[in-house]
């Protein structure tokens, strides 16, 4: 990853979810909701738990722990996703905020949480670290990522699809791997050297269920950020057989008249180690 430029990353993230951020609800929130519980559960949100929800989005993990009566402030660098969080979950603390140099001061939290988040970070290791700063004692981190492509075949179809038919290797600003987090060797070493301990590690089923066999197409070209720039950037005749493609592909999934595909998370949760406390 010595060619990613974490700047150059965090400025071609930034402007594509600030104009994606209205259409996340109809688009990937239909299957990114779907491990919330699982991931709360895993980073010991309670009643009453101070909780940091990073890289909020539009808000949902926040809601839904505030709904158990947690008491939750969620970050987003993106002033478009805080507005939309604001106003669907307009009790609820939100703030424009750096997962990767956090405003709050050491030891300020019971739990934080980031409900695929990690994935659109240049420095997701630093992001790690201030998430242990930010942790009370037995304070754990909780964050869920996608199963590889083979697995979760929204992106997979995606993937193949542009390969088949199209150049994968139109200019985008490196980021770091888009799967790299589905390796949870490669996790739970990101985590220990962040400054935890105990890491567990659970694969939570999860099934996007689209209308139709052109949604897919729809939202990576036009609810994404990555993908979406991968697409817009093939040349037209190419785009136009990398649709077909998807079409034909997703249409293999009806169910009852719905399109389901297997969407996988990985979701790793960790201690704060006592060695990082405060002293």
């Amino acid at each position: 990853m010595s060619n990613v430029d974490p700047a150059a990353f965090r400025d071609f993230e930034f402007e594509g979810w600030q104009k994606v951020a209205n259409r996340y609800h109809d688009s990937f929130a239909l299957v990114t909701i779907q491990c919330i519980d699982e991931l709360l559960d895993a980073a010991g949100v309670r009643i009453g738990s101070h909780t940091l929800d990073i890289a909020t989005g539009p808000g949902y993990a926040a809601g839904r722990a505030a709904a158990s009566k947690a008491i939750v402030t969620g970050i987003d660098f993106s002033s478009e996703m805080i507005e939309e969080a604001r106003r669907r979950f307009p009790s609820v603390d939100f703030q424009i905020g750096d997962a990767e140099s956090l405003s709050f001061p050491d030891s300020s939290f019971d739990a934080a949480i980031m409900n695929f988040g990690m994935l659109h970070l240049g420095r997701p290791d630093r992001a790690a670290a201030e998430a242990c700063r930010v942790l009370r004692n037995n304070g754990r981190f909780a964050f869920s990522v996608w199963d590889t492509p083979d697995k979760t075949r929204g992106f997979g179809i995606v993937l193949e699809a542009t390969r088949k038919h199209g150049d994968m290797s139109v200019p985008l600003p490196p980021g770091p791997p888009f799967f790299r987090f589905s390796d949870t060797a490669d996790s739970t070493q990101l985590l220990t050297q962040a400054g935890f301990e105990d890491v567990q590690v659970r694969r939570v089923p999860q099934t996007w269920r689209l209308p139709s066999p052109d949604t897919l197409f729809d939202i990576m070209m036009n609810a994404s950020v990555r993908n979406a720039a991968l697409l817009h950037a093939q040349r037209p005749e190419a785009l136009e057989l990398i649709r077909r493609e998807i079409h034909a592909q997703v249409s293999e999934h009806c169910v009852s008249g719905m399109f389901e595909l297997p969407m996988p998370a990985v979701l790793y949760s960790a201690r704060k180690r006592a060695d990082r406390l405060p002293r």
